[in-house]
C-alpha cells in the first residue's frame, strides 16, 4: 500500500519539496540508538541553556543544574564573576555540592574533606602539603573542573560541551532578535520569578519540542482553556490569533502572533479594570520612549513562542516563561520551567503575571496538563510504528509565508536534528 512501505532505519526525514511533504520517522521517537546519537551529536555539541544572570544575585550565589547529562555548579565568585564547575571533587568524583542552591565562599567535598574556592581553585585538603609531593597542582588539575564553554546572551546563560563551537552569539544567529523582544520588556533587567517547576513526561524530548510553538493544536487540545476564558467577563479582548512562522537559521525558529489574551507587558484586557489600563499605558509610554513607538507595539501586543535549538523554549504570550528539558530515556523527558520578568515590574503587574503563568502554563494550570495527556498518548501510539512509520509535518509547506498554526517552526526543527544525526552516523538523512 502507498505510504506504507517498511521503515527500514536509513532514512529518519523524508521531504518531497515538489509534493510539499516532510516526514518524520517515529522510530525517532522509540529507537536507543537513535537517543545515543542525540546525546553525542546534539547535547554534547550544542550550546544548552543553563541559568539566569538574576538567579546568581550577589557573589557568592549558587545554583546546581543538571545540563546535558552532567550535574554542574553555576555560581558568582567572591568578585562577581559568573562561572560554572563540573559538581565532582577532582580527587575521587564525589558530587561537590549536594546543596540545591545558596551563597558560599568555599565548597567542602563531604568525603575527604577538600576544599575549593567559589573561584574553583584548591584550597586545603587534609594532610597538605605533607602528604603530596611538592608543585602537586601546579597543573591545576586539582581544581575543580569549569565546563569547556561559558557564555551569555542578555542574561541568558549557556554551556557548550565542545570546546571548538562556534560562538554563542553565532549560534543563535537569528534567534538573537527574538532573545532581544524578551530582554527589552525590562528597563532594569528580567529576573526569574520565584523557584523552578519541576515535572516530568513519558514521551520523547523532541515531542515537548514540536509543541512548544505548535500553533496548529491551541484550539483543539486547549479549547477548554479559551471556553473558560470566553466564560469569564473581561478576560479577552476582540484581537485573534493571528501570526506567522520563522526559521531563524541553525534548528532555531519562531511563532509570533497577536492574541487576545493579556500581556502585563503591556496588553490591556477589561478584567484589569481602570487601574490596570493606567498601569498598562504606563509601560507602553515608557517602551515607546526607550525603543520607539513601532517596537513598543511589538513587544507589547505580539505573542512569542521561542525554540532555541535544541531544548531552550521561551514562551513570551500571556506570562513569560523559560522551559527547558532533557531526556532520561526514549519515552521519558524531565522539564525545568520557570517565570520571568522586568525586575522592575509593579506589585499589580507581578499578580496577574504569575495569576497567567499559573493558570495556563504551569503542571497545574490549563495547558500543561492538557499538553502532557496528548505527548503521552503520541509516545503509546508509537508502538505502531513499523505498521505505521510515519509522522507528517508538512502543513503549509509550500505557502511562501507560514502562518502560526503551519509547521515551518517544527521543519526547521527536524531539518538541523536530521543534519545533525545523520552525521554522526555516517549518513542516514537527506541534506536540508
Amino acid at each position: 500500500m502507498a505510504g506504507r512501505a517498511p521503515d527500514d532505519g536509513s532514512n529518519f526525514v523524508k521531504i518531497d519539496r515538489s509534493r510539499g511533504t516532510f516526514k518524520v520517522s517515529r522510530r525517532a521517537f522509540v529507537d536507543e540508538a537513535i537517543l545515543s546519537a542525540e546525546r553525542a551529536a546534539i547535547f554534547d555539541k550544542c550550546w544548552l541553556y543553563l541559568g539566569h544572570d538574576s538567579e546568581l544575585a550577589a557573589p557568592g550565589a549558587f545554583l546546581t543544574r543538571a545540563v546535558g547529562g552532567r550535574n554542574l555548579i553555576f555560581n558568582r565568585d567572591s568578585a562577581g564573576t559568573v562561572r560554572s564547575f563540573v559538581n565532582s571533587c577532582p580527587h575521587r568524583g564525589m558530587r561537590l555540592c549536594r546543596d540545591r542552591a545558596g551563597k558560599a565562599k568555599h565548597f567542602q567535598c563531604f568525603y575527604h574533606g577538600w576544599i575549593f574556592g567559589n573561584d574553583g581553585k584548591l584550597i586545603d585538603q587534609p594532610g597538605g602539603e605533607s602528604d603530596y609531593a611538592p608543585g602537586f597542582n601546579t597543573d591545576c588539575s586539582a581544581d575543580l573542573v569549569p565546563v569547556p564553554r561559558l557564555e551569555q546572551y542578555r542574561q541568558f546563560w549557556f554551556v557548550c560541551f565542545d570546546r571548538n563551537a562556534a560562538s554563542l552569539a553565532d549560534y543563535l544567529g537569528g534567534a538573537r532578535e527574538y532573545l532581544d523582544l524578551t530582554a527589552d520588556q525590562s528597563e532594569a533587567g528580567m529576573a526569574i520569578i520565584g523557584g523552578a517547576q519541576e515535572y516530568a513526561v513519558r514521551a520523547n524530548w523532541k515531542l515537548l519540542v514540536e509543541n512548544s510553538y505548535d500553533g496548529y493544536h491551541a484550539m483543539t487540545t486547549h479549547a477548554s482553556y479559551l471556553d473558560y476564558l470566553r466564560n469569564t467577563v473581561g478576560s479577552l479582548s476582540r484581537t485573534p490569533i493571528d501570526g506567522v512562522a520563522r526559521d531563524l537559521g541553525n534548528g532555531h525558529a519562531v511563532v509570533e502572533y497577536t492574541a487576545p489574551w493579556g500581556r502585563p507587558v503591556a496588553s490591556w484586557i477589561p478584567m484589569w479594570g481602570e487601574e490596570g489600563r493606567r498601569e498598562i499605558d504606563a509601560i507602553r509610554q515608557r517602551l515607546a520612549a526607550r525603543h520607539g513607538e513601532e517596537r513598543a507595539e511589538r513587544i507589547a501586543l505580539r505573542s512569542r513562542n521561542i525554540g532555541i535549538f535544541p531544548n531552550l523554549v521561551i514562551n513570551d504570550v500571556m506570562a513569560v516563561t523559560v522551559r527547558t528539558f532533557y531526556p532520561a530515556a526514549t519515552d521519558y523527558l524531565e522539564v525545568n520551567a520557570w517565570a520571568i520578568g522586568p525586575s522592575e515590574e509593579s506589585e499589580w503587574a507581578r499578580k496577574f503575571r504569575l495569576f497567567n503563568f499559573l493558570e495556563f502554563l504551569g503542571p497545574g494550570g490549563f495547558a500543561t496538563p492538557d499538553d502532557v495527556e496528548a505527548l503521552e498518548n503520541c509516545q503509546r501510539g508509537y508502538r505502531n510504528h513499523v505498521e505505521a512509520p510515519w509522522n507528517d509535518i508538512s502543513k503549509g509547506m509550500l505557502k511562501n509565508q507560514p502562518r502560526v498554526n503551519d509547521e515551518l517552526q517544527i521543519r526547521a526543527f527536524w531539518t538541523q536534528w536530521n543534519q545533525r544525526v545523520a552525521a554522526h552516523r555516517g549518513g542516514g538523512g537527506v541534506p536540508a
